[in-house]
Order: C-alpha cells, then structure tokens, then sequence
C-alpha cells in the first residue's frame, strides 16, 4: 500500500482545474510577492502538481524551476500550472526521494516544502532532510516550509480521533484509525479505509510535527530562522530559513540518520 495510492483518495488543493486549487495557487503567489527574497532558480520538493513551485516563480521572476517528487503522474500536471501562470521558466522534473536530494539536483536559491508535508518525515529523517536542502541551496538561499502545529492542533484542541473522517466526496468517504506508535522514531500508525466497503487503502506512519520542533532544527543548519504567522496572504503558517551553513549541512547529510542513535 504506496503512498501514490493514499494521495489518488486523498487529494489536496492542487489540481489546476479546480476552482479551490486556483484561489490557493493565487494566494501563493501574493504571499512570495511580500516576501524579502531574490531567486532565478526555484526548487519545488515533495511538489505534487508544482502548485507552490509555479507560484513562487511566478511571483519571484525565476528563469529556472526544479519539481522533485515520487509520483510522476501528478508533477507532469506542473505545465497546466506554468499556463496559467503565463510564465516559461526552464523546466526540470526529477521523480525521486528528498532524503536523496544532493544527489538529484545542483545548486538553487530558493526551496519549498508546501502543503504540511512534514508529518512524513520522522524526526531523523528530517535532519537528512533539512541537512541536504542546505546543502543545494546557494549561500544567501532560503527554505519555505508551510506547516501547522499539530501538538497544539491534537493535543490540545479537539481535531485528534482514535477514528477520524479525512475527507468527504461524492463517491467515498476516507477515514483513518489509530494503529500503534513506534517509540523509537517517534511515528504514529495510521490505517485508512475507504467507505463504503471499508477497504484499505494505505498504512502510514505520521509524525505530529509543533512548529519550535521545526525551527530548532532548522536553525543547526541555516544561520537566520523565523515564523510567519498567517495572515491576509491566504496560506497557514509559514516557516523560512535563510543562509544556509553549507559545511555542517554536508557534514551532517554524509552521516547515516536512524532511530537507533547510532
């Protein structure tokens, strides 16, 4: 049960014909327009159909836009999403992992992680994570990682169920249940269903990323690290790292990362 068969049920904003996706990528656009940030080449990570990449390249000028993501037949979506943003920047598709990043792409100025991707990455994973996009990143770079606070969301609202209701669509209902947590790596084990019928479709394992966790981290490898709470722009809560530390980040992306320490 693969992750491309999670994401064919459970769709976010990001299909260019849909109306919510065009209000979304237009709110993208406006909230890169106000950003203090310079970039001729864009790297769109995890993209989905370059929803977030399109947009900041749109809004930033970039003459060049980099997609890395695993499912193939969502990123080749990215040439609707450059019609509609009128814009021809050189394209480059790369299917393959983040953790392998260095190795699949070459230098860029700006990278973005949209659409609170982050629960897919237990917490050494995302020092591989954070360690190789410093590593790609030019020395004035900077990191875009739009985020939700989940320990406040979960633990102390009212969002968090043993059975929760994911989404609702004309044809099927999708629901997760709880299935254990992996002390280790610190991960949630979600299983989800389809209704009706109740068959399963995919097991995850989530991690329920708060947003200091995120800025802690961040900081190690980048010199300047910051919140952008949401706003008139339209999009939730943005964390941004600038100045890549290149040495450490490579340093640390060359040492194995596992849940046993070692």
């Amino acid at each position: 049960m693969s992750l491309e068969e999670f994401y064919r049920h459970f769709r976010w904003w990001m299909e260019p014909g849909d109306d919510g996706a065009l209000r979304r990528f237009k709110a993208i656009v406006s909230f890169f327009e106000g950003q203090e940030v310079a970039a001729s080449k864009v790297l769109d990570l995890c993209a989905g159909t370059g929803i977030a990449g399109v947009a900041a390249a749109k809004a930033l000028s970039a003459s060049e836009l980099t997609l890395v993501e695993t499912r193939k037949e969502d990123m080749e979506k990215v040439r609707e999403w450059l019609e509609i943003a009128g814009i021809n920047p050189k394209l480059s598709l790369v299917a393959g992992d983040v953790l392998k990043l260095p190795s699949l792409v070459g230098k860029h100025d700006l990278a973005v992680l949209w659409g609170h991707t982050m629960p897919h990455f237990d917490p050494f994973q995302a020092v591989t994570l954070f360690s190789g996009v410093a590593s790609v990143l030019s020395d004035d770079g900077a990191f875009f990682i739009e985020e939700t606070d989940r320990i406040k969301r979960f633990l102390f609202g009212s969002s968090y169920r043993d059975f929760l209701v994911e989404r609702r669509t004309p044809e099927y209902v999708l629901v997760s249940l709880h299935e254990g947590y992996d002390v280790r790596r610190g991960v949630e084990r979600r299983g989800y269903y389809r209704l009706p019928g109740f068959e399963r479709i995919a097991d995850m394992e989530l991690r329920l990323w708060d947003l200091a966790s995120q800025l802690a981290l961040g900081r190690i490898f980048f010199r300047e690290a910051e919140l952008i709470t949401p706003g008139e722009h339209g999009v939730s809560e943005v964390l941004v790292f600038r100045r890549p530390k290149g040495k450490i980040a490579r340093e640390v992306y060359s040492e194995p990362q596992n849940s046993m320490g070692v």
